[in-house]
């Protein structure tokens, strides 16, 4: 399992513990980064959430439920307001660089991809993809999407994502099953929130098919 989670170092657990005291802040600066910030893409969002949620249930993180879903709300927004202005007026420049081993170009061509398809929703939909949710908001920007537009849709999304996903966190964290397998579950919320891609690979899978058929 814990391999399945990533490096030690990686997992919520992990770092809502070593954080300690300042869990609250660090959580608030984790999810901006993600939501915000391109070399972000590798932090565990959904997981991290629903673990905070878990430990504020338990009392590891003393807060308010609605204090912390009310800061991790702002940083998911907050970040996503960053990750477009960067995107507005750095974009082109840090995309141009087809052999970088950070900006990896089917990075930007699967996320690309899923704003063609999805639209205005793409920016909502996006929250619950890993890596897609880091770079949609810098893609939102290079293509000059409409800021009025693109902020409705990202204050919705991080309500639903960021205040969702901790609060399932917490009402779950009461159950004695779920803080009895605390890893399990976290592999579970990774496999969730992997399904779109997965849905997404079969389906360009099939078109192929369809068409040779």
């Amino acid at each position: 399992m814990t391999l399945a989670l990533g490096p030690e170092w990686l997992q919520p657990d992990t770092i809502i513990s070593w954080l300690g005291p300042w869990a609250l802040v660090g959580l608030a600066l984790i999810i901006f980064a993600e939501c915000g910030l391109l070399l972000g893409f590798f932090l565990p969002g959904d997981s991290l959430l629903f673990t905070a949620g878990l430990f504020v249930a338990q009392g590891a993180i003393d807060a308010p439920l609605w204090l912390v879903c009310a800061i991790l709300v702002a940083a998911a927004v907050i970040g996503n307001a960053s990750g477009y202005w960067i995107g507005y007026k750095a974009g082109p420049a840090i995309f141009d660089k087809p052999q970088s081993r950070l900006f990896k170009p089917e990075h930007v061509v699967k996320t690309q991809g899923f704003f063609d398809k999805y639209g205005n929703r793409a920016i909502v939909l996006a929250r619950f993809v890993p890596i897609v949710r880091t770079f949609i908001t810098v893609m939102a920007g290079v293509g000059r999407m409409e800021p009025r537009r693109y902020f409705t849709y990202s204050v919705i999304g991080g309500v639903v994502w960021a205040a969702g996903v901790t609060v399932l966190g917490f009402w779950l964290g009461q159950l004695t099953f779920v803080r009895e397998n605390i890893e399990l579950m976290l592999i579970l919320i990774v496999a969730i929130s992997l399904l779109p891609i997965v849905v997404e690979v079969l389906r360009a899978r099939r078109k192929p098919r369809r068409h040779a058929a």
